[in-house]
């Protein structure tokens, strides 16, 4: 297990190296800077030139990439062109909305999806089946943001059980602030649902036809205690590496759905340094959410290979 674990941690740090380099380059590249933003249009060509060279806009590519690099191992990830203060404290204060936004929605997608993909496995064949099967299926073709937008029509404004957008801050108390959260979960958990079902459905009906799960049959189990007892915890290997898929659509889900509901999280703060050329900020919020992806696929990777052993010395 030590070498399986070492051999797929050489792999992360080989992906988070050229994650930040093609992070870095794809927005350097972007037409404009913040010279131009921070001035208007109005100012001199050498105005904007002076302002630059200040920002350091004008040094080499591989220069600006190793500053930028080598500043993020450090823990100092810069200052920002628009706010004039750390990003580090910056982020840290987004995250204190997007962190807790993401695991909100995680839950209430594994949750749906694990019961519903349970269920369906159970009456394979059956109404039950159809019907959970098609509920995924419109799940999948609704956008977050539309569904967001529904919810608040009808949870904040028809019916006022939840808040249609903002955040206390955590000061306020954590009902408040969950309540705030509540409807953009979700918005985000209810769509990766819709996937996670099928899979794990998938997942089971292919257990269940192994011989150990007729065996424990065999033996008087019921099937539902069959199902949660034998065939689920055998069929999480393909479940768990799904998650860890899905969550980086559910990061990138979520800098839609913070802008529909007014959260000052993560998504929120790149749209506007995107709108600011705030380069800087912009390149380690992304590469954050980059980091926290290739971290989280690390970390089923062991998962599942504890969970089946089979996988680790295939790999080796």
């Amino acid at each position: 297990m030590l070498g399986y674990a070492l051999q797929r941690f050489l792999v992360l740090a080989a992906t988070l190296a050229v994650a930040s380099f093609v992070v870095f380059g794809v927005i350097e590249i972007l037409p404009g800077n913040a010279a131009e933003t921070i001035l208007g249009a109005s100012a001199t060509p050498e105005t904007v030139a002076a302002l630059a060279h200040k920002l350091g806009l004008d040094q080499p590519f591989a220069l600006r990439y190793w500053h930028w690099a080598s500043g993020a191992l450090s823990g100092d990830l810069g200052l920002s062109y628009a706010y004039g203060s750390p990003i580090g404290p910056l982020i840290a204060e987004r995250l204190a909305v997007s962190a807790p936004l993401a695991a909100m929605a995680m839950a209430i997608a594994a949750t749906l999806a694990l019961l519903g993909g349970v269920y369906a496995a159970g009456q394979r064949g059956k109404t039950g089946d159809v019907a959970v099967m098609a509920a995924s299926q419109v799940g999948l073709a609704i956008p977050n943001f539309w569904l967001a937008l529904v919810l608040v029509l009808i949870f904040a404004v028809h019916w006022r059980l939840a808040p249609a957008g903002g955040f206390p801050g955590w000061s306020a108390g954590i009902g408040p602030c969950l309540a705030a959260l509540i409807l953009p979960a979700i918005a985000l958990g209810v769509v990766q649902a819709a996937v996670l079902a099928r899979v794990t459905r998938s997942a089971l009906v292919e257990t269940l036809n192994e011989d150990f799960i007729r065996t424990a049959r065999a033996k008087g189990l019921s099937r539902g205690a069959t199902l949660w007892r034998h065939a689920l915890p055998n069929a999480m290997t393909p479940i768990l590496t799904i998650m860890g898929l899905r969550f980086a659509d559910l990061l990138a889900g979520a800098i839609v759905v913070e802008n529909v509901f007014v959260l000052p999280g993560l998504g929120r703060l790149i749209v506007q340094s995107i709108g600011n050329r705030d380069a800087l900020v912009v390149e380690d919020c992304v590469m954050l959410i980059a980091v926290t992806v290739i971290a989280i696929n690390f970390l089923v990777d062991l998962a599942c290979a504890a969970i089946d052993p089979r996988l680790r010395t295939r790999e080796t």
